[in-house]
Formats: C-alpha cells, structure tokens, sequence
C-alpha cells in the first residue's frame, strides 16, 4: 500500500491507492478546497489520479506557477464549453496556454465580433459561477475518435490521427455536455476560474501554416485573484497609450514600409536616439577596455557551415547563389565574423583578454506574422561583444559583463533586472564536460556577487549556456534584452588559439555579450519604457526656443546658437502662430524644455524657461540654464 512523502519529509500511509485528491484532505480541508493538480515524483497529474504506489507528492494550488498555469488552460476549455452553447456550429481547434492567459482557435462561418467576445465571456462566467465539477475519463482511442466525429469536430480529428498509433488511449475531459481532449491536468471543478477577460480575436492559420485553412484565434487573460486581473487590465491600458509604434508616428521618430517588411525606417529624431545609444554604448566599452572593429554582412555558406549556423539556424538566413554558384548568407548573428578577426594574427597570453565590439547590422527571417514594430524586426543592429580570454580570466570577464550591464540598465532607470540561467539544450554541440564548466562559470560568477537567479534547464544556444537579462518597465511589464554566453565549442570549430606562458598553443574560451541586444528593439522598449519622455541627454530635441513675436526673432536665433555652440539639439521656432498654441504643439512633442524669449528675456541676456510637463522654472541666465543642463545630462537624469 503507498507511502506518501510530502516535500516536507514527513509521509503519510495508506490502506489503498489513493488520490492527490484524498491525500490533500487528510492533510486537512483547506488544502483539499485549495488543491487544483499533483506533481508525484517530479510528474504533474490531476487531482483525481490515484497513487498505486510509493511516491512522493507536492500538492498544486492556485499559489504555485503550475496551479496558475493549469487553471489558465482549464479557461480555454471553459471558453470552449460558452463558445459551443451559443455557437453550437463552432468548430475547436487548438486552446494553449499562453503569457498571462490562453487563447482558442475556432473555425466559425463568420468573423466573431467584439459583442460576440462579450457574449462568450458573460457565458464563461456564468458557468464558472455553477463550480460544475471537470471530469477527466481516459477513453480508448476509437472511443474518442467516434466522440469527435459525432461532435463534428474535425480539428480534433486530425490532432488524434498525428498521435502515433502506439497510445491506445487519451485523456477527454468532461464540462458537463462539452467535451475536449488534453493531455491535462485541469482543474477539478471550475471554482478556480474566477478572474478572466477576453480581450480579442486575430486570424491564425490551422498550425502556423499558410497554406492551411485561416482560423479565429479568440484571446485572453487570467489570474489567481480579480486584484491581479483589475491590475492587469490597468497595465494594458497604460501600455495601449504608450504603445511605440503610435509614439514613433506621433513624435515622428521612424516608420516601416511593405517593400521591406521589418526593416526599419528612421526619421531624423529617431536615428538621434538611436546614434545616441550607439555613442553611449560606444563610451562605456571604451572606458572598460574594449576594441571596436567592424565585418562583412554577407558571408559565404562554408563559414556558416564551419559555425554550426547552417545546420542549426539556416531556416532563419537569407541566402544567395550567385553566377558562379557560390551560396552566401546575409549574417545572422555577428560570432563567425568575430572568429575570423580573432584568427588574423598569433596571440600571446599576455594579449588576453581581448574585448571585441561590434554594432553589427544582422538579418533573420520573421514569419510575417510576428512582425511588431521595433519589438520584432528581420533588419536590426546588435551592440555584440566577443570576449577571448584563458581559461582563469573566465569567471572574472563573466563578472565584469555582469557588472557592466546592471550598471548600464540602471542608468536607464531599470532597477529591476531579473537574471535567467539557461543550460544545455538537446541540440548542442561540445562534450557534457565542457558543458559542465561552462554552466558552472556562470552560475559561480552569480553566486560570487551574490546575485539570484532562476535556472532554465534546456534553453542555453546550441554552442553554450547562457545568462538572460531581464528588465522591468515603468508600468511592470518584463523584457529580455542583454545575454551572455560563454562558449568553448566555437573556438575550436575555428582552430583559435593562443601562446600560453610555456609556449604551447592553447584554446581561448569565447564570451558572447549583448547588452542592449538588438538597439531597434532597446529603442522601442524605451519609447516605451519613456512614454516618449527621453531624459534630456537622449531626447531627440532637447529644447526649443520660441519667440514671444518675429520682433524678437534674433535674439531668439542668438540663444539657439549658444546653446548648439555647447553641444545642444535645438528647435527654433519662428512660426507665425500664437504663443500658447507653438507651446501647446512643443509640448505634445515632448521635448524636455521650451525656452520663451520677449522683450523682458532679451534687456536682461535671459530666458524664460518651461520644463516637459507644464512646470515654469521663471526667467534664467544663459550661464544658469546652461548649468543645469550639464548636471542633469551628466546624471542621465538620475537623481
């Protein structure tokens, strides 16, 4: 008869197989009334499964990742069941999980409207209400085909077809009369499904494949409480209203075009951000040491073979054969350029390390459909690094990148950056020893500075492990941006070496940095991150001059001049338009300040001086307002 063991270490005996169900209630009828799924022996089950044997078992409720995770697939079927009683025609295809909710597709014999969306969910919540109990049957597998062909679902059909013919049965999970196939779990009974919202419907082709049929893709979200849902929804409201694309539009920083889909456009003040970041970037690498150099964007296939690239990435390039039937690739990533670099030349031990900068321009192919904006682009420039250092410089360069890509986001105002560790994946190439030294030089280098992390086992490059760092916006929404990979497997591809101190040739360890990553997305994150309100060393234009009247016309040219003279980007306004109208405009443009000159401005060498926001700082000397500029660009506005 099983013993249980809890994670606590206590265990609990029983006289038959027994539930998840039944052990959470003999630990008392709080966690049974909490107890949404299992995990017996590292594996999740239903609450319903019966333990036949010895096992050890944590029990899911609502609190835990894998509770939230569940019930959020549970709402899909849920939209199923509403979905079904008011579109009996309706046919389900796929309802996965998603960030912060689920979505459904369906095939339907008309667009589904917002009112339509509306209705499903006051549906949803109806059934909700009624807690019906979730039924899970394991059904033989000609069983569940004769369900869905009597259902007229022929999504689900075909999805019990591609199963290999081995699994001779399948999980059907019962909502009341609805009935959907899944692997599992869910949640016992629907009094989980409390906070949800459906937020929209998109068109979705059956299995990404655009030579399939094109399905509606019904959206939407769900969390553990209504607080968390109501904060949510605020959230997406606030992101709605900085969203980059209508911000770029608005303050006239870049656009895209069809003729080349995610490719980027830059405006003027747009390509002023973006140079501003490269500058940025530019001085803090110089200052830690590092060399900037520069390679080809299009390199032929042997070098990409040699790389790895071309059997792990080729369905992302972009290639060309040319009349002598070459085949060339526009580069992807900037490493095999990086190696050629590295390989010009003997190098001593003495050379190393050496920190290699490049703004280099990479092209990968996007499916059309997950094009957003500067967020996911096929055209985009990455602030790459490549460190070659010995094996004992290793873990001291993986804490100095560390350190230098916190500090650098918290001149941004980032103050909440999450660290992921990611491990080996399956598809891999170099030995599990040299995997091993490499997973545990990033995670000592963490563990030195005492810095946390969260392990994610399988999801490092398929050259080496990786550390992902992820920002936290204004309005709480996370972005990965900057990764570092340390890699012993490239350098040996490519026959790098170096002349150790006893003369012997030796391999050099590569590390891989991106701390912006790529700086269209950066760009798009800050628009956002910003609201479009740059601090004053990044914005676009940093003041503008407006005269009270054309009578005051030169001596406003006079202060424009002074203040580009220190460097400034100004805007002279010489429009004949009212004052509080030009104001007005300057300020929707978000420019930092607006400096008004009259009469009273030009007796006394002075300016009138408004800050972004609406506040007026009064009358200043030019060598006043010129001081607070230089402070308040020298702190990056930090203060």
């Amino acid at each position: 008869m099983p013993v249980i063991t809890l994670p606590d270490g206590s265990q609990r005996h029983f006289d038959a197989p027994v539930s998840v169900m039944d052990v959470a209630a003999s630990i008392g009828a709080g966690l049974a009334k909490a107890c949404i799924a299992g995990r017996v022996n590292g594996e999740l089950c239903d609450a319903s499964d019966l333990i036949t044997e010895d096992a050890s078992l944590s029990i899911i409720t609502i609190k835990d990742a894998d509770g939230l995770h569940i019930m959020r697939h549970s709402c899909a079927h849920l939209l199923g069941h509403a979905a079904k009683q008011l579109f009996p025609g309706i046919q389900m295809a796929i309802g996965p999980v998603i960030e912060n909710g689920f979505y459904y597709d369906v095939d339907y014999e008309r667009s589904l409207t917002q009112e339509d969306l509306l209705a499903i969910e006051q549906r949803m919540q109806a059934l909700a209400k009624t807690n019906y109990a979730v039924v899970k049957k394991v059904t033989p597998r000609d069983e569940v085909v004769q369900v869905f062909t009597e259902r007229n679902e022929p999504y689900k059909l075909e999805l019990v077809r591609d199963i290999p013919a081995t699994q001779t049965a399948m999980n059907l999970y019962h909502h009341e009369e609805y009935v959907d196939m899944c692997r599992g779990p869910h949640v016992p009974n629907m009094s989980f499904t409390k906070a949800f919202k459906l937020t929209k419907v998109a068109g979705a082709y059956w299995r990404g494949d655009s030579n399939n049929k094109m399905l509606q893709r019904i959206y939407g979200v769900a969390f553990a409480t209504e607080k968390e849902l109501k904060d949510y929804l605020v959230m997406m409201e606030e992101a709605e209203k900085r969203d980059h694309r209508k911000l770029g539009k608005q303050l006239d920083l870049f656009h895209f075009h069809e003729e080349a889909p995610g490719a980027v456009f830059w405006h003027p003040k747009g390509w002023t951000v973006f140079q501003q970041l490269i500058s940025y970037m530019r001085q803090r690498q110089a200052e830690t040491g590092y060399i900037e150099v520069n390679t080809p964007d299009v390199m032929d296939r042997s070098l990409w073979e040699v790389s790895g690239h071309w059997f792990n990435y080729r369905d992302n390039m972009f290639t060309t054969t040319t009349e002598d039937g070459r085949v060339y690739a526009l580069k992807p990533m900037n490493c095999p350029g990086a190696m050629l670099m590295y390989a010009q030349g003997q190098k001593s031990y003495r050379d190393l390390p050496i920190r290699m900068g490049e703004f280099g321009k990479v092209h990968r192919y996007e499916p059309s459909g997950a094009l957003h904006g500067l967020m996911r682009v096929r055209h985009f420039t990455q602030d790459d690094a490549h460190i070659f250092c010995t094996p004992e410089q290793m873990a001291q360069e993986c804490q100095n990148v560390v350190a230098l890509v916190l500090d650098i986001y918290k001149e941004f105002g980032f103050n909440n950056v999450h660290i992921k560790l990611s491990t080996r994946p399956e598809n891999r190439i170099g030995s599990d020893e040299t995997w091993d030294i490499l997973e545990a030089a990033l995670a000592d280098s963490l563990s030195a500075m005492n810095l946390p992390y969260t392990l994610f086992p399988g999801e490092g490059a398929f050259y080496g492990p990786k550390l992902e760092f992820v920002l936290r916006d204004a309005i709480g929404r996370d972005w990965q941006c900057g990764t570092l990979q340390v890699d012993m497997s490239l350098p040996d591809r490519f026959d790098l070496n170096y002349i150790s101190d006893d003369g012997s040739k030796k391999r050099p360890v590569m590390l891989h940095r991106a701390l912006f990553g790529s700086l269209e997305r950066f760009c798009g994150i800050l628009i956002e991150h910003y609201e479009g309100k740059f601090p004053l060393w990044l914005a676009p234009i940093q003041l503008s001059v407006l005269p009270v009247s054309e009578v005051f016309d030169e001596y406003a040219k006079k202060v424009v001049a002074e203040l580009r003279k220190s460097g400034y980007r100004v805007e002279l306004d010489l429009r004949n338009e009212k004052l509080g109208y030009k104001i007005r405009e300057h300020s929707m443009q978000r420019i930092p300040y607006t400096l008004v000159v009259g009469e009273q401005e030009r007796n006394s060498g002075s300016v009138n001086v408004r800050v972004r926001g609406g506040e007026t700082l009064g009358n200043m000397s030019m060598t006043q307002l010129m001081e607070r500029l230089a402070r308040e660009v020298a702190t990056k506005g930090n203060v």
